[in-house]
């Protein structure tokens, strides 16, 4: 089912799934499957590009090297701009942590106060995925085989999914977006009730 609000078209999929990133589980497999890299906006780009010596020192020696030869973003087969990729596979701006967790350069350079951009918003908005129409945004829940853990673990603390994106879903959109969503999630709960 959709619902509009403003000019989104919204699929109810964010109020009924349940998501909690399990990142013990998964490892971060996002950002290093999959057959494109990251969606990136063109100021994401600049911003990136004027960013990049402050990102370096947290990169992998492979992803220091895919941006010196191609740059921070590629078009991919979809005709869309998107973050570099390590051997067609992982993302670039990927290392791993003592656990062999994957972490993002771009945000440990956020968190150590490097820069002042997190990390690309449909990095931080995943599992939704966004796309602009001519009319009308549209705003989707993605399904991938590799976020069974964080499924598991959102129905488990019953968290739907666009309460466990608050803080991109405001980042992108407003706390005026974000507090229409609640309101339909109040909508969508007393009709189920009834």
């Amino acid at each position: 089912m959709l619902i509009e609000i403003q000019d989104k078209i919204i699929s109810t999929q964010i109020f009924d799934r349940k998501f909690v990133c399990d990142l013990n589980a998964c490892k971060g497999a996002c950002c290093i499957e999959g057959d494109s890299g990251a969606p990136v906006t063109l100021e994401e780009i600049d911003i990136l590009e004027e960013n990049i010596e402050a990102i370096k020192p947290y990169m992998r020696e492979e992803g220091i090297k895919a941006i010196e030869e191609s740059g921070v973003f590629y078009v991919d087969q979809e005709n869309d701009e998107v973050t570099t990729l390590i051997n067609e596979k992982e993302c670039a701006f990927v290392y791993f942590d003592e656990q062999g967790i994957t972490k993002c350069s771009i945000e440990k350079a956020h968190k150590e106060g490097k820069i002042d951009f997190k990390k690309p918003i449909s990095c931080h908005l995943y599992p939704i995925r966004t796309k602009q129409f001519e009319q009308f945004e549209a705003i989707n829940y993605d399904v991938w085989d590799i976020c069974k853990p964080a499924c598991a673990c959102g129905d488990k603390l019953d968290v739907p999914v666009f309460r466990f994106l608050k803080e991109p879903l405001i980042r992108k959109y407003g706390e005026a977006f974000f507090a229409e969503l609640e309101t339909v999630d109040s909508e969508i709960k007393k009709q189920k009730n009834e």
